[in-house]
């Protein structure tokens, strides 16, 4: 077979982005594709903050896009719900309240709880034997207090479930919203006690989808979700607290 027909859309995509960095910026529908990317990336992994500024000069350059490129990115980024721009002041991180995180959670329960029961009806055993390697390898982070690790297998947990459900279109709304969610699930996962007992909730869910038990599995995830949504509502009751506490202390 001739050596051209092996090669691959995002193959010729990452030659392109290769040659434009070492002529100049990369522009057009490759240059937003590379920055949306990046820019990304950077938000869920929490290396921007939720409200920082976002400087269109300032980015293109460090992504190596031309602005046009770059502007286009925050744009999709906005749709998305990562971005909030700001009438004659630019682009930032979008910061989500929690009233907002708890109405996210809610429109997850439902999503998930699809993509858990497909996933029970489709898993096949080599999938279900990584499903409870992760069970385990979760149960391990707990006992040993590793709450970052922990947190990692959380995601890597639902993202899987995800996966094998094969459900495209509720994975990708499912992507956007989790997005908008890093930073209170983040600081979840180090509140003291939660891991202790959210470790039961998803070891019920891979129970569920190993065992090919769909209704259950939806069940077992909802149920997680919707002590997510207690968490966060317990979190609101907290700050709200300590806001009047500061005010009444004045």
């Amino acid at each position: 077979m001739d050596a051209a027909h092996d090669v691959t859309p995002a193959a010729v995509e990452a030659s392109e982005v290769a040659a434009g960095l070492a002529s100049g910026p990369v522009a057009g529908a490759t240059g937003r594709r590379l920055a949306v990317e990046r820019l990304r990336q950077a938000i869920l992994a929490g290396d921007m903050a939720p409200g920082q500024r976002l400087i269109e000069e300032e980015l293109a350059g460090m992504l190596g896009v031309t602005r046009a490129s770059l502007r286009a990115a925050l744009f999709d980024l906005a749709a998305d719900g990562l971005v909030e721009r700001i009438p004659n002041r630019g682009a930032r991180v979008r910061a989500v309240t929690l009233d907002e995180a708890v109405a996210i959670t809610e429109c997850r329960m439902a999503l998930e709880g699809l993509c858990a029961a497909k996933a029970a009806e489709r898993v096949t055993e080599p999938v279900a034997a990584r499903l409870r390697q992760l069970g385990e390898d979760m149960q391990r982070c707990v006992a040993d207090g590793e709450l970052l690790k922990y947190s990692a297998l959380n995601h890597e947990l639902h993202r899987l479930v995800r996966e094998i459900s094969g459900q495209a279109v509720a994975t990708s709304l499912l992507e956007r919203l989790n997005g908008q969610l890093v930073r209170h699930q983040f600081q979840l996962s180090l509140r003291p006690g939660r891991p202790q007992s959210s470790l039961p909730e998803h070891l019920a869910i891979i129970a569920a989808v190993a065992g090919r038990r769909p209704a259950e599995a939806e069940d077992a995830t909802r149920r997680h979700l919707g002590s997510v949504i207690s968490a966060l509502l317990d979190q609101q009751q907290a700050q709200s607290q300590e806001a009047q506490f500061q005010q009444e202390a004045r």
